[in-house]
């Protein structure tokens, strides 16, 4: 694929460069020489306000991709193959496809001025996404489908990459046991609790985990190790070490050995990831110190994270990531409703909006999050079988990336979440 333009700004080189890989699987050459661009012979896009031969593929820029700074974009949205679309211009399709995906890629409404939510993040109200109605679906991935059916038409002898639906299991250890291996203080701390409160059922719970009658209603590990084996699921662990607990994170501490331990049983086996503390959103230099931790205990290169609470703002996190030397992060989805962020179902490159710069860490987005839908959305179990199986027709539709995030939390005995391992059970059985 070819791709003229008049001016060959960073912004058009990221969504081009973006747009060639998910259809051609590598990225395009961008020319401003017309000479270049009539005697390319495969699939020419001509990115420009005119016609330059019969045979191409046209779009009229809108100006976002050769703007320099941040502004209020003004969208206004209309319908076009059954879903919405915005930036719309002249040509062989109706819309600035490009500008449009830009837009929602790189989060570009997410460095304006917006309200946050209780835990300082952007709010999901605020999104262009929720207010017109198309979270719950991956538009840019949609947009790509038709877009790549029209070139077909345009250019018939050319060859069109052809992705296939995956799925990536994701799991957050944010406290890998209810009641075993915590300081003395806190567990006393909390039987007390259990005591004043007159919760004697956890109290005897307690006493029976921490005498090894009974199993401890976080760990569900064996359990999914099984799943993993019977289905052939290769999923992703994210654990959380932060050096000292705090009121949002809740691990027993990264010395302790039965962590050290669980963390090498999952390392020996799956892919790990660092799960960046709460206290290190505040204190950066701690993302290092945790990876640090990591790594020491895992003896493994540690090069992915998502942020614990889903806590992150552009363009600080990222940027504080990538120093830490993080090249995948599976933060890319909202910590308050579960849809599609960025609009999409495949991974993507971060772009850096205020310094225009393509970045090499890469965003894995996620589509569901239990924690959401019992936490935020407030549903019960049969619903929230439901909307993952939504989300899964969705992703598969478009033979997208599905990643889903749950917790050890859930899938235990705790009687807190009793049904939610039986509807992550019944979701893998149906599909995989």
């Amino acid at each position: 694929m070819i791709v003229f333009t008049k001016t060959i700004s960073q912004r058009l080189k990221y969504i081009s460069g973006f747009f060639g890989n998910e259809l051609f699987g590598g990225d395009p050459y961008i020319t401003d020489n017309i000479s270049v661009y009539l005697n390319y012979a495969g699939a020419k896009i001509n990115y420009s306000a005119e016609k330059i031969s019969t045979e191409e593929f046209r779009i009229k820029p809108h100006s976002l991709l050769f703007e320099i700074g941040i502004h209020e974009q003004p969208i206004d949205l209309f319908e076009i193959n059954q879903v919405k679309a915005f930036f719309k211009t002249e040509g062989d399709v109706e819309f600035d496809i490009f500008a449009a995906s830009f837009y929602l890629l790189t989060r570009y409404e997410e460095y304006l001025p917006h309200l946050q939510d209780m835990y300082g993040r952007y709010a999901h109200e605020n999104s262009l996404a929720f207010k017109e109605g198309f979270l719950s679906i991956p538009l840019i991935d949609i947009w790509l489908q038709h877009f790549k059916e029209n070139l077909k038409q345009k250019f018939p002898r050319v060859a069109f990459h052809s992705p296939t639906f995956n799925f990536i299991p994701t799991y957050d250890i944010d406290e890998a046991f209810s009641f075993k291996y915590k300081q003395w203080w806190r567990s006393a701390g909390a039987a007390i609790k259990d005591l004043v409160s007159g919760n004697l059922g956890n109290f005897k719970l307690r006493i029976n985990v921490l005498n090894g009658k009974a199993a401890d209603p976080f760990d569900c590990y064996d359990w999914l190790n099984d799943l993993h084996r019977s289905y052939k699921l290769k999923p992703h662990y994210f654990f959380l070490v932060p050096e000292k607990t705090g009121r949002y994170d809740r691990n027993i501490l990264p010395g302790e050995t039965e962590l050290k331990s669980l963390i090498k049983k999952h390392a020996d086996k799956y892919d790990i990831g660092i799960h960046p503390s709460w206290q290190s959103g505040d204190n950066p230099l701690l993302i290092k110190k945790e990876l640090q931790t990591l790594e020491k205990i895992t003896k493994l290169k540690i090069t992915s994270s998502r942020q614990h609470f889903i806590r992150f703002t552009f363009p600080q996190t990222f940027r504080q990531l990538i120093a830490a030397g993080i090249k995948e992060d599976y933060s890319m989805g909202y910590g308050s409703i579960n849809g599609f962020r960025a609009s999409v179902a495949s991974p993507f490159y971060w772009y850096d909006l205020e310094r225009e710069e393509i970045t090499y860490l890469k965003l894995y987005p996620y589509c569901f999050m239990e924690a959401n839908a019992f936490f935020e959305q407030n549903i019960s179990t049969e619903q929230a079988l439901q909307e993952i199986r939504h989300y899964y027709h969705a992703v598969k539709s478009v033979n997208g990336l599905m990643i889903t995030i749950w917790h050890n939390t859930f899938l235990g005995s705790d009687k807190k979440f009793k049904g939610w391992r039986e509807v992550y059970s019944q979701f893998i059985k149906e599909f995989f």
